[in-house]
């Protein structure tokens, strides 16, 4: 897919964001708008997957686990423009009996959805595990995660980084949502994380940095994490992203974390956000 559609994708996909938090006054906007750029580009242009002949094991497929759940939007609504489900069932979001509820999980058999997340800090568990089962089963694809930086507080993401790199778990291509901000405010002021960069390298990992609202750099930088892949080291990129991407008021702060816009609120968001592929 070209930059242009992809963007269009992406603009789309925010739109999705905020009227699915608005509609039931629930959920987590800020994240999920952050992201937006990087689940377009993983989707349309990175993973190799099979939306129509979707598979809990995903043998001789691309795996994606989302650990920081609460940005459950983002996920729902690029599965759904990816032809996982219907788009149309994005209006379901969080509604009682749904398959999109506010975390991701797998009880409702959500095509898309291999692993329940948003219990932080274990996400990076999962996947070394996934990645460790292709190894064994000869299977050449590679596993990605998504981490928040807040959630990097947490100390199994830290024994799980270790781990990797000691059984050199080279096929896992693991991300962080490097906004510098979480639900109680910067993580600077929270639990400073130092120099990411620095202690990921130190912890064993090929570490790459990306501005995470740049399609041609996030395609060329994990481009390049799959060409480091294989030599025995296991690899991160940290996405220079910015909380609320694409609505001014959202931006700058934390307290769209997990806030939802009111009726006005999101009329002012959607005038911000062009609508590319028809909203649902």
């Amino acid at each position: 897919m070209e930059i242009e559609k992809m963007e269009q994708y992406a603009s789309q996909t925010r739109r999705d964001i905020v009227r699915m938090v608005a509609a039931v006054s629930s959920g987590h906007p800020g994240g999920s708008l952050g992201c937006a750029d990087f689940f377009t580009v993983m989707y349309h242009k990175i993973m190799k997957h099979n939306p129509e002949k979707f598979t809990m094991d995903g043998k001789g497929e691309d795996l994606f686990f989302l650990s920081n759940g609460h940005i459950s939007p983002v996920w729902y609504s690029t599965l759904a423009r990816a032809n996982y489900f219907p788009v149309s069932e994005l209006a379901t979001f969080r509604k009682l009996n749904s398959r999109l509820q506010g975390h991701p999980s797998v009880d409702h058999h959500l095509p898309g959805i291999r692993a329940a997340s948003g219990s932080l800090g274990q996400g990076l568990s999962m996947a070394i595990g996934a990645a460790e089962t292709k190894k064994l089963n000869k299977d050449d694809r590679f596993v990605y995660v998504l981490m928040g930086d807040g959630e990097l507080q947490e100390g199994q993401i830290w024994e799980a980084a270790m781990y990797a790199a000691a059984k050199n778990v080279d096929n896992i291509i693991a991300s962080v949502d490097y906004n510098g901000r979480q639900i109680d405010g910067d993580v600077e002021d929270v639990l400073s994380l130092g120099d990411l960069k620095q202690k990921w390298q130190a912890f064993g990992w090929e570490t790459l940095v990306v501005d995470g609202h740049n399609m041609e750099e996030l395609i060329t930088t994990y481009e390049k994490a799959q060409s480091l892949s294989g030599k025995g080291k296991p690899v991160m990129v940290l996405l220079k992203t910015e909380m609320g991407q694409g609505v001014d008021f959202m931006t700058g702060t934390h307290k769209w974390h997990g806030a939802a816009p009111n009726a006005e609120q999101l009329e002012n968001a959607l005038s911000q956000l062009e609508e590319t592929l028809g909203d649902y």
